[in-house]
């Protein structure tokens, strides 16, 4: 229940002009809070549950070890350690996804049959498919502020996220990787995920200075599923922390 007083305390103490906010009730299909959720914003990183959905639909294997191309690392930046020569595609989509790692994001899509191109291509097919049109992919990692999309549009990518196990599976504190002898842990960029991760389902962040802090999300409450998602926010230190400290929950 106190995720669902975190949700309206965070809805009645953010809200403003400057935020796109949807809230949307999985059971009735029905919004509960709706402000701004047509304007269309750059989405940062949460490009990257539409880049695992679409790597995940090829059914590329998901222990094929992928080699690590270190020179792309210049454009898409990693905390990996650079003694990390290659990944199974299962681990890439954990970084993408809980770390937002833009390295491992670049690599799904490379790994894709065709290319990058073809990945960010079927990207927007998919898009399409779901009824999405107001969005827009022009890469895999949400770097470019041309990944644009509406808060509505993210409602209907996270109900079709949420039918994918890896994508569930990866809604966890923390990601590990061994390194030679040693575990490398990095942490969920959500500090939601990080404190209610048996209630959260689904859940992506992202931020670029062009979108501010972003935000989908997928909980279990007490009253059936909710879906918030939230784009626009100052930055990345707005989107919970008024609300988690009203509720004393940090």
């Amino acid at each position: 229940m106190r995720l669902l007083f975190l949700l309206l305390a965070l809805m009645s103490t953010s809200v403003s002009a400057s935020l796109s906010v949807l809230v949307y009730d999985v059971n009735t299909g029905q919004p509960i809070i709706s402000e701004n959720a047509e304007v269309v914003r750059p989405v940062a990183s949460i490009t990257k549950l539409m880049t695992v959905l679409i790597v995940l639909e090829a059914e590329q294997p998901k222990d094929e070890i992928i080699k690590l191309d270190w020179k792309e690392s210049r454009l898409y930046h990693t905390r990996l350690p650079r003694s990390v020569k290659s990944l199974t595609r299962d681990q890439l989509i954990d970084l993408a996804l809980i770390k937002s790692d833009n390295f491992a994001a670049y690599h799904l899509c490379s790994s894709y049959t065709g290319g990058v191109e073809s990945c960010v291509q079927a990207m927007n097919q998919k898009a399409h498919t779901l009824g999405m049109y107001s969005t827009v992919y022009t890469d895999p990692t949400g770097l470019e502020e041309t990944n644009i999309s509406t808060a509505r549009d993210l409602i209907k990518l996270i109900i079709m996220a949420k039918s994918y196990p890896e994508i569930v599976e990866a809604t966890k504190p923390s990601v590990e990787i061994k390194v030679k002898r040693h575990w490398w842990q990095a942490w969920n960029t959500s500090p939601i995920v990080r404190t209610h991760d048996d209630d959260v389902v689904v859940s992506k962040t992202g931020y670029i200075s062009s979108s501010g802090g972003c935000l989908v999300m997928l909980m279990n409450t007490e009253v059936g599923q909710r879906i918030i998602a939230l784009l626009g926010s100052k930055n990345t230190h707005t989107r919970f922390p008024e609300a988690e400290q009203t509720l004393g929950l940090n």
